[in-house]
């Protein structure tokens, strides 16, 4: 954003880490590879010293989960995975994840790791929700299942869409920060699959925001969904997503109202 350099994120985490005492009771997952100044970049020295940085900020000494946030195609696989590979070496990351990464490029990197013997990417970020499937379900879903990778997506609720309080063009307006990606949404699909999750919703006593949660939980290959709150309120909410089962039949036409 304008005036900052970047990490406020992992700043404000570290700060509460640091006066909670909660490190061991949490799972930091960050990201690698975003333009901090010097581009999108996947060069082993680069990660090494942006995982220093990061641990500076978040006030800790390792980060559970670290993730290539978007890909450097003129970085070879081989020379990112290294990288990787060293710090997971020296205890400053557990695990590694990629998110906005090719399937070409995904399926490279996992070679490289098994060609090496090198860790590999675990998980895969990708945008997936009730209304975004197509990238996912025909370019990634069949090499996560044989390859057995967790998946964790983004925008589980389709940066608000699928709360159902988006209808119109004027309700999308109402919000400046993503009102112009909620349009995209407002199609006659997009108004098929509220009506969905709506009727689903009413016999679940439930809110369209919990089942569409709900349906991403019930998916086999899916992990754990990410999904934001902007207040206390909305995260009491979603906080009830995992209480509920979808029948086979709730989720087969939550299927079809987005084919």
């Amino acid at each position: 954003m304008p005036g900052h350099p970047g990490g406020e994120s992992e700043t404000i985490i570290g700060n509460w880490l640091k006066n909670s005492g909660k490190r061991d009771k949490v799972v930091i997952a960050t990201k690698v590879g975003e333009d901090m100044g010097e581009g999108r970049n996947l060069k082993k020295d680069y990660i090494l010293r942006a995982c220093e940085a990061s641990l500076r900020r978040l006030r800790t000494d390792r980060i559970d989960l670290y993730q290539t946030h978007f890909d450097d195609e003129a970085t070879p696989p081989e020379e990112t995975m290294q990288a990787y590979a060293q710090l997971i070496a020296a205890g400053k990351v557990r695990a590694i994840g990629a998110s906005n990464v090719s399937p070409g490029r995904l399926k490279a990197s996992l070679a490289a790791s098994q060609r090496l013997g090198l860790p590999r990417y675990e998980s895969l970020q990708p945008l997936y929700n009730l209304s975004d499937r197509n990238e996912f379900e025909t370019g990634y879903a069949a090499l996560c299942r044989q390859e057995r990778i967790g998946v964790i997506p983004y925008y589980g609720l389709a940066a608000g869409f699928l709360t159902g309080k988006y209808r119109s063009a004027a309700d999308a307006d109402r919000n400046p920060a993503r009102g112009g990606r909620l349009k995209k949404y407002l199609d006659a699909r997009g108004l098929r699959i509220l009506k969905a999750l709506d009727d689903v919703a009413a016999r679940h006593a439930a809110l369209p925001a919990q089942i569409a949660l709900a349906w991403l939980i019930a998916k086999p290959l899916i992990t754990a969904p990410i999904v934001s709150a902007t207040s206390v309120k909305q995260l009491g909410e979603i906080i009830k997503a995992p209480e509920l089962k979808l029948p086979s039949e709730d989720i087969a036409a939550l299927d079809r109202a987005g084919t």
